[in-house]
């Protein structure tokens, strides 16, 4: 009997996965092992494979969200009933098959606005034609047919960057309609004296044409992805749930920053600050175990391991790609892992076990220029560390004013766990190490 694929649990926090693409069609051979599809979860782009034999008799999802444990599709042998498996798979109490949700038009109520010029309408085929306000504005003013456009939308629907791309590749084909500006020239120069030389009649300066958008509203709404949909969830939980408190403290980094000169010019690879921090938090860790703690409820979790989590920025989100038993770990083992990570998160191919075990989080935005932000703690940790940028700055040193580094950090507690005294010694800890860094090399 055909076997029904479902979208199986691909993450630990995974509750529905969207269908990206297929990478096989209807009627193709499958052999145990083969990609055939891949799958958006919350936390990366990944490749579902098969582990069935057979031919792909049946899509039942070509792409969109589909919950866990949903159908998906039918592989069995050619020209065997897929219905009667469907069908059986549903008498068993199995979950029902997801559809894509289909892009519904927002209705649009027309107003007559007084002062404003009549644009010609676009052709009658854009009515047929699923398309956003702005784009049908733009073909209008450029005289495009819309049936004429594919559209990447959702459900093939025709948005700016569709109209953008077909001007850009028919240059010349359409011509943009002209404007007729209705601005009265300004006043001649008088007229020079017989007496005096002309003056020279100066050219009056051009009329930039006004592209009025038929005063319907201008936007574009985008799909929220699966990983968008999850921080959400994960932060909003922890920001309502954790009682959170922040404390700051600034550091001299003048030590570590000669520090890191002399190691770069030994280390196999070239160590940054983000690596020198990351080394100096799991070593005070060590030092400080109520702060790689985890609440459970009923009980505090007590880490053994410190597992550090570096938040990545990407197209939809954050990323947390974990470092595991950092306190152990050179600084350029350390750097190679957080590149290769940082690497497959842009590209979104970080496996859930890499994202996983975390006991504590770093999210630096020093490299953008930001001096001090706070974060939201990222569970199940009790604490994340938030990192500014080395700024150069008077600093009053033995009863003279000297030009220091200085870095801001701000720790975000989750005060079930974590008191202020216990906060505050842990970034002394962290503090003294960065100021004196050959503690990180013992």
């Amino acid at each position: 009997m055909a076997e029904v694929i479902r979208m199986p649990r691909m993450s630990d926090t995974m509750e529905e996965g969207v269908i990206v693409a297929w990478l096989i069609n209807e009627g193709d051979s499958v052999e145990p092992g083969d990609t055939i599809a891949e799958v958006e979860t919350d936390k990366a782009t990944m490749e579902l494979d098969s582990y069935s034999e057979g031919v792909l008799l049946h899509i039942a999802v070509k792409e969109g969200a589909v919950p866990i444990n949903g159908v998906i599709a039918v592989i069995g042998e050619e020209g065997e009933d897929w219905k009667a498996a469907l069908a059986a798979a549903e008498s068993e109490g199995a979950a029902p098959k997801a559809s894509a949700p289909a892009a519904e038009e927002t209705p649009i109520t027309e107003t007559t606005a007084p002062t404003a010029p009549q644009v010609a309408t676009a052709p009658a085929s854009d009515q047929r034609v699923k398309a956003s306000p702005l784009a049908k504005s733009m073909a209008s003013e450029a005289g495009i047919d819309l049936s004429a456009i594919q559209g990447s939308g959702d459900n093939g629907r025709i948005v700016k960057r569709d109209i953008e791309a077909y001007l850009q590749s028919n240059k010349g084909a359409a011509t943009p309609k002209p404007v007729v500006s209705t601005t009265t020239a300004p006043p001649a120069a008088p007229v020079a004296p017989p007496s005096q030389p002309a003056a020279e009649e100066k050219e009056a300066p051009a009329v930039v044409p006004f592209a009025f958008n038929s005063g319907e509203p201008n936007f574009e709404d985008v799909r929220v992805s699966q990983m968008r949909k999850t921080i959400a969830r994960r932060l909003g939980e922890s920001k309502f749930s954790a009682p959170h408190f922040y404390l700051t403290v600034e550091i001299n980094m003048g030590k570590a920053m000669k520090l890191r000169s002399k190691l770069n010019e030994v280390s196999p690879t070239r160590i940054s600050f983000n690596d020198l921090v990351v080394k100096a938090v799991a070593l005070s860790l060590r030092s400080h175990p109520a702060v790689n703690s985890s609440w459970l409820g009923d009980t505090i979790r007590i880490n053994k391991d410190v597992n550090i989590g570096v938040a990545v920025a990407v197209e939809d989100g954050l990323l947390v790609p974990v470092i595991r038993y950092a306190d152990i770990k050179t600084l350029s083992q350390i750097d190679i892992e957080v590149r290769a990570y940082a690497k497959k998160a842009k590209s979104k191919k970080l496996q859930p076990d890499e994202m996983s075990g975390n006991t504590f989080t770093i999210s630096n935005l020093g490299m953008f220029g930001i001096e001090e932000f706070t974060a939201i703690i990222n569970p199940p940790d009790s604490c994340i560390m938030a990192v500014g940028s080395i700024i150069e700055k008077p600093i009053v040193k033995e009863g003279k004013i000297k030009v220091g580094n200085m870095m801001k950090v701000t720790l975000s507690c989750d005060h079930r766990v974590v008191d202020g005294a216990t906060g505050s010694q842990f970034l002394q800890t962290f503090k003294d190490i960065l100021e004196n860094p050959i503690r990180l090399m013992v």
